[in-house]
């Protein structure tokens, strides 16, 4: 494990979706969840990658399941990090509304409050959402923020983030709960692509396309109203296995010309929103 300088360190769960490369060069650390088929239980991104779960899911005839960590997988990392000489702790968890995660990295900073401070930020978003705030936040940190900044900067993310995504089929929602205000969608499911947007920490129906081909220019066309008003920042791209997303980049880059990050969904969200979903996520400025 690489040593970091002294100073605020970030933890965040495997709902965040970020790239292994991205996660080591900014210390980040990622509390899994566990991801059941039947009654197979794996520890997400340690016993099962991201391409693993997907050719599981292809071969499978019943969905995978999700289930939280314990807190004491929390307690565990933030003990090691003030061992590693972190002075302060942020972590940034997946919805509240979504997950029993953040109830957990609740507990697990409570096991520990006489050890070193830390701050719980409910991020209210999932996937690349959740995960461009642990990014932005992590860079801080490694800038030298203090523990009552990079909290401060998380929830005024949080209040900014917009998640936006197009499924290619709504089985996964319903099925696991976690459909919301999508539910409406449901009587004509065969015959569109369902929009959906991360809405104060739940999914929300966020509109309907009769094609893919639509439903990718919708998520275009969303990104290019949001840059002309009121202007956009880390934008990123979220894509379950699809093989159209470097197609779907090059029409983000004629409307955004800043860097744009991409992030597999792996299996905490894909769970739920099925091979195939594709979507962005921005802070609006």
């Amino acid at each position: 494990m690489t040593s970091f300088a002294p100073g605020v360190r970030i933890i965040t769960d495997s709902a965040c979706d970020l790239p292994n490369d991205l996660v080591e060069q900014l210390g980040i650390r990622i509390v899994p969840l566990y991801i059941r088929f039947g009654d197979d239980e794996l520890v997400d991104r340690d016993e099962l990658s991201t391409s693993q779960f997907w050719a599981r899911c292809a071969t499978e005839e019943e969905l995978p399941s999700t289930a939280a960590p314990a807190p004491g997988r929390f307690e565990t990392t933030i003990r090691e990090l003030a061992a590693d000489g972190a002075t302060g702790v942020v972590i940034i968890g997946l919805s509240g509304a979504l997950s029993a995660t953040l109830q957990s990295a609740e507990l697990g900073a409570a096991a520990v409050g006489d050890l070193l401070p830390v701050r719980v930020v409910d991020s209210r978003t999932v996937s690349m959402g959740l995960g461009s705030i642990v990014v932005a936040c992590a860079r801080a940190a490694q800038d030298g923020a203090s523990i009552d900044d990079v909290e401060a900067l998380a929830r005024d993310l949080v209040g900014r983030c917009q998640v936006w995504g197009a499924l290619d089929t709504l089985e996964n929602l319903k099925k696991g709960g976690r459909i919301g205000g999508a539910k409406a969608m449901l009587a004509s499911v065969l015959s569109i692509k369902p929009i959906i947007e991360v809405r104060n920490g739940v999914v929300e129906e966020g509109g309907k396309q009769r094609t893919r081909s639509k439903a990718i220019a919708f998520l275009v066309d969303k990104v290019r109203q949001n840059v002309e008003s009121p202007g956009i920042s880390h934008l990123s791209v979220l894509h379950a296995d699809c093989s159209d997303v470097d197609a779907f980049v090059d029409q983000l880059r004629t409307v955004y010309d800043g860097e744009i990050l991409v992030g597999d969904i792996g299996a905490v969200i894909g769970t739920h929103a099925g091979r195939g979903t594709i979507g962005v996520s921005y802070f609006t400025v």
